[in-house]
């Protein structure tokens, strides 16, 4: 018997094209609470989220018709999803896939076989950490950038960019520090923390993806090291 979803339940929508592990996953999740729906490939999923507004997306990359990197780029461009948690599910290790994933727009990334006790920590500690992030007031002014940690935005003169969590966690978390110079590994663990299993060289993308929309002089590389923000 599962338990009832509470009004303010995350909704999970679950998109693969192994309908073994749409099953698994939709009765692990339920049985956590969670709100589920479910689509067989990335075509059907944009048709399925904009009617379902999913707080989270789990995301298969090797699909028929629409595959996972092209469905998050499409779902990136819309408004309302440019914030969701999108995480990848894929069977495939290649280094390339993860580093397109999070080009795309990932927030995280899991290897399969998926293991549903892992999947839900991962989950629950996805939502806690959202809980306390909206449950904390705080705004950092630096170098032209106000940066909004409750409401997850940054403003530029007035203008709004919206970034992806892991983005918006990452300038958010240098600019709390500026100056101070971080590695690689040291980012991985604050921002993804110590459960996710990413290449190091997903922080390079997300920089990259960063500066694209902030701009390029707020985000210092320091060669050999790591990324400093410049409060100059």
């Amino acid at each position: 018997m599962h338990p009832t979803p509470s009004s303010n339940a995350y909704k999970i929508l679950v998109v693969d094209d192994d309908p073994d592990i749409v099953e698994l996953l939709e009765y692990n999740l339920r049985k956590e609470g969670y709100l589920v729906a479910s689509a067989p490939d990335g075509r059907k999923a944009l048709e399925v989220a904009p009617q379902f507004g999913p707080d989270i997306i789990l995301l298969d990359v090797m699909m028929p018709h629409l595959d996972g990197i092209d469905t998050c780029r499409q779902l990136r461009a819309m408004s309302r999803f440019k914030e969701t948690y999108i995480i990848f599910l894929t069977a495939r290790a290649e280094e390339f896939s993860e580093v397109a994933a999070f080009d795309a727009g990932a927030d995280d990334f899991i290897a399969k076989p998926i293991k549903p006790r892992a999947l839900m920590s991962r989950l629950a500690a996805f939502v806690r950490r959202d809980h306390e992030t909206s449950a904390v007031s705080e705004t950092i002014e630096i170098n032209g950038l106000t940066i909004d940690r409750t409401g997850f935005a940054v403003f530029q003169e007035g203008r709004k960019i919206s970034l992806p969590k892991k983005e918006f966690e990452l300038l958010a978390f240098l600019a709390a520090s500026p100056h101070k110079v971080f590695g690689r590994e040291e980012l991985l663990q604050n921002i993804w923390g110590n459960d996710v299993f990413v290449l190091a060289r997903t922080v390079d993308v997300h920089v990259r993806k960063v500066r694209e929309k902030v701009g390029d002089h707020h985000i210092q590389t320091i060669k050999g090291v790591g990324y400093k923000f410049n409060a100059d």
